[in-house]
């Protein structure tokens, strides 16, 4: 036998009020007064017949019932907010919602939207930062950016640029490391502070690249994303391994130096995803496009800087 559930006003306000403990608060946020607050709890208490507050010297309390049953219903509250909300972003005529990495979205994506919502200002882009590459795009996601070879099944996948690794430090730590003569070739990468990710592939798989040991690649300080690699490097904690696209910002605005040349390049790279097929001339056509030549022109304007 099906259990007759409360009426929705009522789980409401016993909701806002067992969250702020005070019937006057949940009045104030459901708009409503505080005498109708009291009835909706009074009502809910006599169509469950449990008792789920008491007043204990001015304070109001949650029996142990209500504490029990606030625990039970308020995820489930959150996550009707939560589907509202992407329901309403997903149907909004000019938005658009994109996954990215975070090292991505902070080093690439972020510096470079207003340029973006100069060209589509009724477009809002909604970013959220997600390092996930399990090729599924949830349905509250238009546009996404993987990192990885591409084959990713079911799904509209654009290589943005070849990317290589490089070594990278600041200025000042080159200067002061010349000086001194700690770094006067490649070799003496063996013997500096290196930065490393979580993984700390990249710098064996440079070292094996490059033909050269090293004892220092299992120590070093960790970062949990690239872009916190860049930044320990800016600071001159060491030297980073930088991904070419990542580190094009700070090496333009001097803060970080290659002090070699030699570069060890990806097999992986970013992508940018969607599902297909696409709508042509709609809003996430129109944003693939723009992050698409946006690339493609910063990828000509290092070419023409190689042959000048």
């Amino acid at each position: 036998m099906a259990i007759r559930l409360p009426p929705l006003n009522a789980l409401k306000a016993f909701e806002a009020s067992a969250r702020h403990l005070s019937f006057t608060k949940a009045a104030d946020e459901l708009f409503v007064t505080q005498a109708a607050v009291s009835h909706q709890i009074k009502s809910l208490e006599n169509h469950l017949g449990i008792k789920l507050f008491m007043r204990k010297n001015r304070a109001l309390l949650l029996t142990e019932e209500g504490q029990s049953y606030y625990l039970d219903i308020k995820d489930i509250f959150s996550s009707l907010q939560d589907a509202t909300q992407r329901l309403l972003a997903r149907n909004s005529k000019g938005a658009i919602n994109v996954s990215i990495h975070t090292s991505l979205a902070i080093q690439w994506l972020v510096p470079r939207l207003s340029d973006f919502n100069r060209l589509y200002p009724d477009i809002d882009v909604r970013i959220s930062a997600d390092d996930r590459d399990d090729g599924t795009l949830t349905e509250d996601v238009d546009i996404a950016f993987y990192y990885g070879r591409g084959n990713w099944p079911g799904i509209i996948a654009d290589k943005m640029m070849t990317e290589y690794l490089q070594p990278l430090c600041s200025p000042t730590l080159l200067n002061d490391l010349s000086k001194e003569g700690q770094l006067a070739s490649i070799k003496d990468l063996c013997r500096q502070t290196l930065l490393h990710d979580t993984s700390r592939r990249d710098w064996k798989r440079f070292f094996k690249n490059i033909s050269l040991t090293s004892q220092n690649l299992d120590s070093g300080p960790i970062f949990s994303h690239s872009a916190l690699v860049l930044q320990a490097a800016i600071h001159g904690q060491g030297i980073a391994l930088g991904n070419n696209l990542l580190a094009k910002p700070e090496i333009e605005a001097g803060r970080l130096i290659a002090p070699f040349s030699e570069i060890l390049v990806n097999k992986d790279a970013f992508y940018i995803v969607c599902r297909s097929p696409l709508q042509e001339g709609g809003r996430i056509a129109q944003f693939r496009e723009w992050v698409l030549a946006s690339v493609a022109e910063e990828e000509q304007a290092i070419d023409e800087d190689k042959i000048n």
